[in-house]
């Protein structure tokens, strides 16, 4: 058999018309339909294609957005799709009959013993007199849109009544008012029975069972049950869009419901290779990291496929390298210390290597280094107060900085060590949900403190006077002289300093009088604390969870401090505006801060910010959510600003930018992306705005 088919040319919708429409204009009512568009050139995310069943939804939605202003009888009396006379276009004649507005009169509540009028009342949040709503109404009642929802509904699943059945019934209509009955039937409170998970593979049970907030034998909760569907998206171990709880054994004389976790496992581990020519010279990476590894097997051989998962603790390496730098990093982390709480334990290990470079590969010293070894361990336990989305954290952590004939703007001396010890606790609370990747709803919190002990409190060495020794004027005196390195006195021998002051040279101390000197004694032991706050929400504006068109907000703030101003402040530890958001590696613990528009880390000072602020808009729209790879499109406007000292800082003194990308998620590589920003503000010290500026984003986190 053989079968050809005339696809024909593809139509688009050229007019959609309305007749009987006085209370809306045509514009309104097309607006209402999210799914069935007119051309329209300027319009990017719809396209004006006819889709039967897309159309026929869309005149539903025409039905409730005059059901939302009070004309109940609304009604489609004929609509028509037909070919423009050149057949090479559609249009649509939609006639609507609007009917008279009507109001809400008295509400009365029925079979309810759990909860009371009042309470049901509040819930529903209607009054007498107010205008007709029934899509509003639909809601209150049970809002199938948000399965965690404030309704009636819910109300009553949330605490057991999963057999409970909740009805709005109109009783009577008087001119424009109609009164209502709100029929409660409550029956019995139903319990959690089995609890199973199936389409694991990977992934041990009890890595799973953990995680979730439905327990056998545990009164009934749809709140709980939404919960735990977050919980086990965020593990990232599977297809958030596609776990899927199917109840089974529902029995209302006996009160019980099994519930059945449908899962499908994807790829958890990341492999980045990038090689690229930047800096004067090549730079290479090799990171890996995996998600879902099982250290207890790691001496097991068959347990290797390649390698021991299954326990949900994550391993990373990373390996960078150029002519002029190397780079090695190794972390861990296990979500369940113990496996009994959920009490996070961390930690990692890195080393870096820096030669002086004049720009060029081939103009690399490597007798000139700067080095950095790095080792931190910290602790996360999450909370019960005020509620369990909240987590604690704390780390510490140790840097070791040795400079060796290293000779830069970036630091004040050239020859010597500096020792980062500190402290680091956090509060945060993330309630994100329910795909990690591309979140719907939901906010994400975290204020956190970085701090090191106050030394100069308690190693007696006055930085006032350390500092005024820069300008003393030496002399020979007797057997001592000086040279531009050390000096050498003669002891007993007195110094001339500032307003003809004379100080004996065994109080210098070990400091020298060069600017190095000082600084490497000041720098000695890094003394500092960091405070940086972050609010990050999401907002579902329209569509449902595969095809939702998310508005994400975001508020940022840092700041770095000293103890004593004398001591000032540290040349490490500094923030970084501007760019990408992205860096190849970190010298001196620098934060590099995203703002899009605008050049790599040009909106601060070459020393670094030691404050910052920055707010951020995002529309995202999803255009896949496969387990393969995630799309999804942006627009933003974001803004920030930076300022070497407090004093200097104006919070609304802002560089701003706007601008669109795409984001690209592989569970074997991550995140990958590029933005198109346009920056509307001048460069510091430069006159002109800066214009375009194309960022490509990788490895970044979501």
């Amino acid at each position: 058999m053989l079968v050809n088919i005339d696809k024909g040319d593809k139509l688009k919708i050229s007019k959609i018309k309305f007749e009987g429409n006085e209370k809306f204009s045509d514009k309104k009512l097309r607006s209402a339909m999210k799914n069935t568009k007119q051309i329209n050139p300027i319009r990017i995310f719809k396209a004006s294609k006819y889709i039967k069943d897309k159309y026929k939804e869309d005149l539903a939605s025409i039905i409730d957005t005059y059901k939302e202003k009070g004309y109940r009888d609304a009604r489609i009396i004929t609509d028509s799709v037909f070919l423009n006379k050149k057949k090479t276009k559609l249009a649509i004649n939609v006639k609507v009959e609007e009917g008279r507005k009507y109001y809400f009169g008295n509400i009365k509540f029925l079979g309810n013993t759990v909860y009371s009028d009042q309470l049901l009342g509040r819930i529903l949040g209607i009054s007498k007199g107010e205008t007709y709503n029934g899509v509003l109404l639909e809601k209150r009642i049970a809002d199938k849109s948000k399965p965690d929802g404030e309704d009636i509904t819910n109300l009553y699943q949330n605490n057991g009544y999963l057999f409970s059945n909740i009805n709005a019934v109109e009783v009577k209509t008087v001119n424009d008012t109609i009164d209502f009955e709100v029929r409660v039937t409550e029956g019995p409170i139903a319990y959690f029975n089995n609890i199973t998970v199936v389409g694991n593979d990977k992934t041990n049970d009890r890595v799973i069972y953990r995680e979730l907030y439905t327990k056998p034998g545990q009164k009934y909760s749809k709140e709980e049950l939404v919960r735990t569907i977050r919980e086990i998206g965020q593990l990232g171990f599977f297809d958030p869009e596609a776990i899927d709880p199917k109840f089974k054994n529902v029995d209302s004389a006996s009160g019980t419901v099994d519930i059945e976790y449908n899962l499908v496992e994807k790829g958890s581990s990341q492999i980045e290779l990038q090689g690229g020519y930047g800096g004067g010279g090549f730079i290479g990476t090799l990171g890996l990291s995996f998600n879902n590894f099982s250290a207890r097997n790691m001496f097991n051989k068959e347990a290797y496929k390649p390698l021991p998962m299954g326990d949900g603790q994550k391993v990373s390496l990373r390996l960078q390298a150029s002519a002029y730098f190397q780079t090695y990093s190794l972390s861990f982390s296990e979500p369940w210390l113990g496996g009994k709480k959920p009490i996070q334990f961390s930690t990692s290990l890195s080393y870096s290597k820096q030669f002086l470079y004049s720009g060029s590969a081939t103009n690399v010293d490597h007798s000139k280094s700067f080095n950095i070894t790095s080792l931190s361990v910290g602790m996360a336990k999450r909370l019960k107060v005020p509620d369990d989305y909240f987590v604690f954290s704390s780390a510490v952590s140790f840097q070791y900085y040795d400079l060796n004939n290293y000779n830069t703007g970036l630091f004040t001396f050239g020859n010597g060590s500096s020792r980062n010890l500190a402290f680091t606790l956090g509060l945060s609370r993330n309630n994100k949900g329910v795909n990690p990747i591309f979140p719907t709803s939901g906010s994400e919190f975290s204020a956190n403190v970085k701090f090191t002990l106050p030394y100069s409190l308690m190693n007696g060495v006055n930085y006032g006077d350390l500092k005024n020794q820069l300008d003393y004027k030496l002399r020979n005196i007797g057997e001592g002289y000086f040279g531009s390195d050390d000096v050498f006195v003669a002891q007993g021998d007195l110094i001339d300093g500032p307003g003809g002051n004379r100080i004996a040279p065994e109080n210098f101390g070990d400091a020298a009088v060069d600017q190095g000197k000082v600084d490497q004694k000041k720098f000695d032991w890094l003394e500092y604390y960091k405070f940086k706050f972050k609010a990050d929400w999401y907002t579902k504006i329209a569509g449902t969870q595969q095809k939702a068109l998310v508005l994400r907000a975001l508020a940022e703030f840092g700041f770095l401090g000293s103890y004593n101003a004398s001591r000032g402040l540290v040349p490490f530890e500094r923030f970084f505006l501007g760019g990408d958001g992205l860096a190849n590696f970190s010298l001196d613990g620098r934060e590099v801060i995203q703002l899009r528009g605008y050049p790599n880390q040009s909106l601060s000072s070459s020393d670094g910010g030691t404050v910052y602020n920055k707010f951020s808009m995002e529309l995202r729209y999803p255009l896949t959510l496969k387990a393969a790879a995630s799309i999804y499109a942006l627009t933003f406007v974001e803004a920030g600003t930076s300022a070497n000292t407090f004093k200097d800082y104006n919070p609304f003194l802002l560089q701003r930018s706007a601008g669109f990308g795409l984001r690209v998620f592989m569970p074997a590589f991550g995140l990958l992306g590029i933005d198109f920003a346009h920056g509307f503000d001048a460069l510091p010290g430069l006159t002109e705005k800066n214009g375009w500026e194309t960022h490509f984003i990788i490895g970044q986190q979501f």
